[in-house]
């Protein structure tokens, strides 16, 4: 005759069974440290909705290999300081598997170091200056430079508009956007195109009548501008507002739909560059933006897109490694994943290449993407070929 199990190998079976579960459908912690509030939040709040909006599907599909996504969010504010903490208590504290972000450049110089030592995946999404990726073989970034996208905007410009000499205004006290003007500097001496004047801006300033009114004096043909768009949108509108009405180019701050809320009619002749645009038709950008604007009731920029392809691409890394439930393994393991992975997604075909080192130091992962040049005209971007 068959015993009845005894209550203690019920319990037993069912702290097995619990446990068992917990293995094989246990949630994969990463880390999204984005601006939320604060200067930086027009890039980090759609940011975040790019994530959001890839985890929800992602999970909907089955994961990955049956286990869910979470994402664990912090707001660094887009201030150095701020980063290197949300770092610190996401790597240390939350134990997440990697880390996505933070939004700015400055922010990642100063955050990314704290990844790097606690050989963590740091995964920039926005990050564009020069120098990021020479950080170390953990850093990571979809974002495409600036050093690469900048001469292909500068050219179309030129051949769009017959630019023959430009004025440059750029911010002088952030890593991005001097990185920018570094990177333009090079680009317009390459084409041999003169410099009537350059003038700078910080962080903060509102006022930029005293440097336009110089500039308006050089009588250039366009003005070069490396800045955010909390300063680079109020530029565009003081320009107009003196008569400047020529073509902008700008860099990789400047390119987002936040634009036309913040310069309105002054926002038109702005040339910039990016692997994405709201007018590129293919499937996989037309399936990204019909489902951003239905969950968000708004239009994506690039930076939206950026990110929900990010994960995407850390997702294929994900399901080609065996998670161990060793976090220093495991780590390691999503690291020496994420080189390997080709993608087709909203902002086209992707793959990593690998930056160059410094000094010896071993160099983490740049993009390799081709730009999409795009004005502004009439309240949107439009591809310029």
């Amino acid at each position: 005759m068959r015993q009845k199990p005894s209550t203690t190998s019920l319990l037993v079976l069912a702290l097995a069974s619990t446990f068992s579960a917990s293995i094989y459908a246990a949630d994969i912690k990463v880390g999204v440290a984005e601006a939320l509030s604060g200067g930086a939040a027009q890039y980090g709040i759609s940011i975040r909705n790019g994530f959001q909006l890839a985890a929800d599907e992602i999970n909907a599909a089955g994961g990955i290999n049956g286990n869910k996504l979470q994402l664990v969010i912090e707001d660094e504010q887009g201030k150095k300081e701020e980063a290197i903490n949300v770092f610190k208590k996401l790597i240390f504290q939350d134990k997440v598997l990697m880390v996505f972000g933070p939004t700015l450049s400055n922010s990642a110089q100063a955050a990314d170091p704290i990844a790097q030592a606690a050989k963590t995946v740091a995964f920039g999404t926005s990050n564009t200056a020069d120098g990021i990726t020479s950080i170390g073989d953990y850093v990571f970034r979809n974002s495409v430079t600036e050093a690469d996208v900048l001469p292909e905007t500068l050219k179309m410009a030129v051949k769009k508009s017959g630019i023959k000499k430009v004025a440059v205004m750029y911010g002088n006290d952030d890593v991005f956007t001097k990185s920018g003007y570094d990177n333009f500097k090079k680009a317009l001496e390459d084409l041999k195109i003169p410099v009537t004047t350059t003038e700078t801006f910080a962080k903060g300033d509102v006022d930029f009548k005293a440097q336009l009114t110089k500039i308006k004096a050089g009588n250039p043909d366009a003005i070069v501008l490396s800045a955010l768009l909390a300063e680079g949108a109020p530029i565009m509108v003081q320009a107009r507002q003196i008569g400047l009405n020529l073509p902008f180019i700008g860099g990789n701050g400047m390119n987002s739909v936040k634009v036309f809320d913040l310069a309105r009619d002054k926002a038109d002749g702005l040339y910039v560059g990016s692997p994405w645009s709201a007018s590129n038709t293919s499937a996989e950008n037309s399936k990204f933006v019909k489902a951003y604007s239905d969950k968000y009731k708004s239009a994506p920029d690039q930076f939206a897109a950026q990110s929900y392809d990010a994960l995407y691409i850390t997702t294929q890394a994900l399901k080609q490694i065996k998670l161990s439930g060793d976090l220093t393994a495991d780590r390691s393991a999503v690291r020496d994943a994420l080189p390997k992975v080709k993608w087709t997604g909203a902002t086209g075909a992707f793959q990593f290449r690998r930056a160059s080192d410094h000094a010896g130091k071993p160099a983490g992962y740049d993009a390799q993407q081709i730009p999409i040049v795009s004005v502004t005209k009439s309240g949107q971007f439009v591809i310029e070929k």
